[in-house]
């Protein structure tokens, strides 16, 4: 892929509660933009960011993907994250690298639990970013519902910027509302526009909420408003843009991914109105200091995610500033050693490009190097330490036992790369029980930690329920006094015994 100026790059994810259409979404972006030539399925296991063999068998994203794609002149380096919450690590640590987010709702749920976890998790970060409505075919679908809803539990200005179009009941389209244009998609002549005929009360309500936000953004917005003129869409497409990436609006796109409506006009958003990494500014070391996005600047980079496979490790970096380049010396900021960067890599789910350098601003992998999840590197001469990445604390144990022999050897070694990978896991001792313990995000993580344990890593593992340790103490408290006296003839004997017992403070 040709490199493309830093004003050019998106790097965003895709965010949602569980089965609202991100990983269908992310397949018809890749498709559209001709990264791929027919779009994989969730449910048949065919989805390319979906590539771990759990992920096709369970239907679920457990891992965030990463992929990258071309549209009009920009390179979006896009990451479709779990919407499980037993897999929030995997937004976490996205989110904590990206620039801007795409969240998916269901048209016919709406808002729901996990929707605000991301949306609070993208607010920690500061993450501008849009809303895209799916499965607008369903019955029950609600786009103005939706709205609401975001306004209402979210906390956000929601401008819708594309409406459904739809015709004796078949969404076909939707009609861009800064432009008041139809647009569909014909497989035969790619995306089709002509101007918007039919505008319903609900659509006219809708471009007037958008017109209200231009105009709150930019004063020859209002003022053209008021005489009665016309606004161009480059002059509405600028005012969103600066009231998005200042958090004052949302604004949401809507349509079908399965369906293959809506997806054009949500990309035409991404590259109009998120940020690139220049807009996102400087990056701050937690020590002070600061580096540009610039690739003259100093290296800055953080290594956000590792993974395990036959090939060894792999770790995800994110270059805030600097070049990283194959062979060079960086340092790492965690012990302060100097590692030498081999083999450098642009992530297409499981595949890899192999490249020479990543610049500021680009996304890629580090194969063969030990490096920390977490750790920042930089140039030797020039060090910086980057805020590292929160992990959540678990929430759920269980034992494990190994199965044979041979899985107690290699279980330490396999748990530890396991942990590595995935910092939301713990590894906990029960000094009472004498178990081991697994800690982690929900019932649902732990188990399929133990079958990628098995896969992987080629331990069986038996997970259960931790034994409980139960403890005697006393019911309540009570007083001896025993007096003992003894004459013989000589001096004599007393003595005087006085006892209290009861049970001790909890704890």
């Amino acid at each position: 892929m040709t490199r493309l100026p830093i004003e050019r790059i998106r790097n965003l994810g895709i965010i949602a509660h569980v089965d609202a259409g991100k990983t269908t979404l992310t397949e018809r972006v890749l498709l559209f933009t001709g990264r791929i030539h027919a779009a994989g399925e969730v449910h048949d296991g065919t989805a390319h960011t979906d590539h771990h063999p759990i992920e096709q068998a369970k239907g679920i994203t457990i891992m965030a993907a990463a992929v990258s794609c071309d549209w009009r002149d920009h390179r979006l380096h896009l990451i479709d994250t779990p919407g499980h919450a037993d897999f929030t690590i995997e937004v976490e640590r996205s989110l904590r690298v990206l620039d801007g987010a795409v969240v998916v709702l269901d048209a016919v749920a709406g808002v729901e639990a996990q929707t605000e976890t991301v949306w609070r998790q993208a607010d920690r970060h500061g993450v501008p970013r849009l809303v895209f409505v799916n499965k607008l075919d369903r019955p029950g679908a609600d786009l103005a519902r939706c709205l609401r809803e975001v306004d209402a539990r979210l906390g956000a200005r929601a401008v819708a910027v594309t409406w459904p179009h739809v015709v004796d009941g078949v969404l076909v389209g939707v009609i861009d509302l800064v432009a008041l244009e139809e647009r569909r998609w014909d497989p035969g002549g790619g995306d089709q526009r002509r101007p918007a005929t039919e505008l319903s009360d609900n659509l006219m309500a809708a471009r007037e909420r958008l017109l209200d936000a231009c105009a709150d953004e930019d004063p020859a917005v209002l003022e053209a408003l008021i005489e009665g003129r016309e606004v161009t869409s480059a002059t509405l497409w600028a005012a969103l843009r600066r009231a998005t990436l200042a958090g004052r609006v949302v604004p949401v796109a809507c349509g079908a991914a399965y369906k293959d409506v809506g997806v054009q006009p949500l990309l035409d958003a991404v590259v109009a109105l998120l940020p690139s990494p220049r807009d996102r500014g400087d990056v701050h070391g937690v020590d002070g200091g600061a580096r540009p996005p610039d690739a003259a600047a100093p290296l800055a980079a953080l290594a956000f995610k590792v993974v395990f496979d036959r090939h060894g490790q792999l770790t995800f970096v994110r270059v805030y500033s600097g070049v990283l380049a194959r062979g060079a010396q960086v340092r790492l900021a965690r012990g302060g050693r100097t590692v030498r960067v081999g083999r450098l890599v642009r992530m297409f789910a499981d595949q890899r490009e192999d490249v020479d350098r990543l610049e500021a601003g680009e996304l890629g992998a580090i194969l063969a190097v030990p490096i920390t999840g977490g750790d920042t590197l930089s140039a030797p001469a020039q060090p910086i330490v980057l805020e590292a990445i929160a992990t959540p604390e678990p929430v759920v144990r269980v034992a494990v036992e190994p199965v044979t022999g041979d899985d107690r050897e290699r279980l330490p070694l396999a748990l530890a790369r396991m942990i590595a990978a995935d910092p939301s896991l713990r590894l906990e001792s029960e000094p009472e029980t004498g178990q081991t313990l697994l800690a982690g995000m929900g019932q649902l993580h732990l188990e399929i930690a133990a079958e990628r344990l098995a896969t992987e890593h080629g331990v069986q593992v038996a997970i259960g329920r931790p034994a409980v340790a139960y403890r005697t103490t006393l019911a309540g408290a009570t007083r001896l006094d025993v007096e003992h006296a003894r004459q013989t003839g000589g001096p004599g004997q007393y003595a005087r015994i006085v006892v209290e017992i009861g049970p001790a403070p909890r704890g």
